[in-house]
């Protein structure tokens, strides 16, 4: 995804009054081409997916245009509110090839390309569409994680261009939203533990559509159209080799030594922060998924882990009310037991099973303390 310079503003409304006003007058020569661009991952958090683009190149006419559905502004009135419910508009951009090019080889990000081997009308067809979304309200979208990203956006344009669902999914259909996005985490360990516990079940649903560079890219090798191949053997544009980050803090050892001092240190107020925290996640978790049109967020179990119950067991633990601490420590267990079963088959097991032992702990330790100062009535 793109945010927007005032540079970039002004190329792009010279681009797309260019477009909008001779694009439909155009017709492309025979040495037109068209063309998927894959873009390979990055160390931003925008980037870690890659990146998709259409391009449409005619050296006769002068033209050589990328097209992607990848930008969004940040100078958008309540930006931060929008993108956390749901609603931010992303609107697709034409850029010249080079400008794209410059863009990536900038941040040494790898790029590839697929020609698409279809008839000259299809070209044509597919550029006047383009042209068409560009001059028009079809330029902006609502982002969805999944459903409406910057691929996904693509695959309906070539299928809409093609006139049928010729590009689809036939790879990976057995494997979760969450297990396909896992990997891309490798090297981001709090970004893989946050998008862990703040996704509901949604993406444990089993993959049936398009929704990432590399899978389009991937897809578009094995698909055929009018009984000959989609596109060429991929193209490398720019090739560079990716660099892991190195962070001392970004990594599971940082992770584990926080969550073993808790433990280590064994301080009643540390504890009680510690459960606070938890508790005031899970109230965030549970208004996120009323609150947001993310369906990522929707129904999310992980509220058996981030319980808003704690926060209640803290309440009587300022109360020194021994019993109810007692129930509730255990009731907090219980609800620990219950998400353990739940997510035994899932992506993010381990990544959450010290939270789950260190709040088990804590709350264990807690039950235990009170409940031997709880008189016993025959």
């Amino acid at each position: 995804m793109n945010s927007l310079s005032l540079k970039k503003i002004v190329l792009i409304l010279f681009l797309i009054g260019t477009l909008s006003g001779f694009g439909q007058n155009i017709i492309l020569s025979k040495s037109a081409r068209t063309s998927v661009i894959t873009c390979d991952t990055g160390n931003e958090s925008y980037s870690l997916f890659g990146h998709t683009a259409i391009r449409i190149s005619d050296p006769e006419n002068n033209l050589d245009v990328v097209y992607n559905y990848g930008a969004f502004d940040f100078s958008t009135p309540n930006f931060v509110v929008k993108f956390a419910k749901g609603d931010l508009q992303y609107f697709a951009i034409a850029n010249t090839f080079s400008d794209f090019m410059n863009q990536y080889t900038y941040e040494q990000r790898s790029v590839f390309e697929q020609e698409l081997l279809i008839p000259l009308a299809y070209k044509q067809k597919l550029f006047d569409n383009l042209t068409t979304v560009l001059s028009t309200s079809e330029s902006y979208y609502t982002y969805k994680f999944i459903d409406k990203n910057c691929t996904s956006m693509v695959v309906d344009m070539l299928n809409k261009t093609l006139g049928a669902k010729i590009i689809d999914k036939k790879f990976d259909t057995d494997k979760t939203y969450r297990s396909i996005l896992f990997p891309y985490f490798d090297n981001f360990f709090y970004e893989k533990l946050g998008t862990s516990i703040i996704f509901g079940t949604k993406v444990d649903a089993y993959s049936d559509h398009i929704f990432l560079p590399f899978e389009l890219h991937k897809t578009l090798q094995q698909n055929q159209f009018n009984n000959q191949q989609l596109c060429g053997a991929s193209k490398t544009l720019l090739n560079y080799k990716k660099q892991a980050p190195n962070s001392w803090w970004n990594n599971v050892y940082s992770y584990l030594l926080f969550l073993g001092l808790i433990l280590i240190l064994n301080k009643k107020f540390i504890d009680n922060f510690y459960l606070l925290i938890m508790g005031l996640l899970g109230i965030f978790f549970v208004v996120m998924g009323f609150y947001s049109f993310h369906q990522e967020l929707a129904m999310n179990y992980n509220v058996l882990l981030f319980n808003p119950a704690l926060l209640v067991l803290l309440y009587f633990i300022v109360k020194k009310n021994k019993k109810w601490i007692v129930n509730l420590a255990v009731l907090n267990g219980i609800f620990l037991g219950v998400y353990l079963i739940m997510m035994i088959n899932k992506a993010h097991f381990l990544v959450v099973i010290p939270l789950v032992l260190t709040t088990l702990i804590i709350v264990s330790k807690i039950a235990y303390k009170n409940s031997k100062r709880i008189p016993v009535v025959i």
